[in-house]
């Protein structure tokens, strides 16, 4: 009876199991970000912690102040952004600068991750499974060095004296250094060097299991290879090039290391306003907003990613 009871009354093995990703979300993720949007309603204080208090008790009264300048200070950038346009806007709107910046340098690290990552994944896949094994061990191998060792070891190709311009003036292309290093440019091959792994390996666990008596059936009648690509490879490893792209794009829009030391500043990204504010300017309200509408940003492409999936589920079980 006992027994019995017990196990009506405690959770099963399935439901603990599901509960475990829902547990690490509600206390990694959704906690962190009230907190988080709670400042964003706040007002920067001298005081510990450096925000003023949203619910206050006076003469048995329980007051709710719902500060949104923050909002307010982002939303007047953007007016004066769209206003004046962006060669003339910039100047006047640093948290939009930011903003702009970082999504296009995601969006184009994104683009030449794929363009880089998708033929790369595509040969592993199609290797024999000894070579396939060694060649994904290459994939993997520069996360066993630490990530700060390899961005700094691209200050040492890009800068002035470094291997690229020292080896173009002994070949005679070139008479002085090229300025690479501390622009954009710097930091987009820091970034895609950095997260160009986290395109190959979803793009390949998807290629990897594509039917190969597909492509040999396009070619006996008679498909060329360009044809067999778009209208079998390509939509069939839909999954991973979108998979791939939200692994890469959604981490490079917050990226502060790379813009940090490849662009000495000179790069203003999300990342760097938010440690500003976080650190030195001790703005916490400012920089919550600035989080909160970056998550804004982000969760359409998050959820159309999810949508295609369950589709793409849904399509694989009928």
């Amino acid at each position: 009876m006992i027994k019995g009871l017990l196990q009506r009354i405690l959770p099963r093995g399935r439901t603990v199991v599901t509960a475990v990703p829902y547990t690490w979300l509600l206390f990694f993720f959704l906690l962190p970000f009230f907190f988080v949007l709670k400042i964003s309603f706040t007002e920067a204080d001298v005081a510990q912690p450096p925000y003023t208090a949203i619910v206050q008790h006076e003469d048995q009264k329980t007051i709710i102040t719902l500060n949104t300048s923050k909002y307010h200070t982002i939303f007047d950038e953007a007016d004066t952004f769209v206003e004046k346009g962006i060669a003339q806007g910039v100047a006047d709107s640093q948290y939009i600068l930011s903003y702009w910046n970082s999504l296009k340098l995601a969006f184009f690290t994104t683009v030449l991750c794929l363009l880089i990552g998708y033929p790369i994944a595509y040969n592993i896949a199609r290797a024999d499974e000894a070579t396939r094994n060694t060649l994904l061990m290459l994939v993997m191998l520069p996360f066993w060095t630490s990530f700060l060792l390899r961005v700094y070891a691209w200050i040492g190709i890009l800068k002035d004296n470094g291997v690229i311009n020292n080896l173009l003036m002994s070949m005679g292309l070139i008479q002085e250094p090229i300025p690479l290093l501390y622009n954009q440019f710097s930091v987009m091959v820091g970034m895609v060097y950095s997260y160009l792994p986290f395109m190959i390996l979803p793009l390949y666990a998807h290629l990897v299991k594509l039917d190969g008596r597909l492509l040999e059936a396009a070619a006996d009648l008679g498909a060329k290879p360009w044809d067999t690509f778009f209208k079998i490879t390509l939509p069939l490893s839909a999954g991973g090039v979108i998979a791939g792209s939200m692994m890469v794009f959604i981490p490079a829009v917050g990226e502060y290391v790379i813009p940090e030391l490849l662009g000495g500043g000179e790069v203003l990204m999300i990342g760097k306003r938010l440690m500003d504010d976080f650190g030195a300017n001790l703005d916490w309200p400012q920089a919550a907003a600035v989080t909160v509408i970056m998550m804004i940003l982000l969760i359409a492409p998050i959820v159309w990613f999810h949508r295609f999936e369950a589709k793409q589920m849904e399509e694989g079980t009928q």
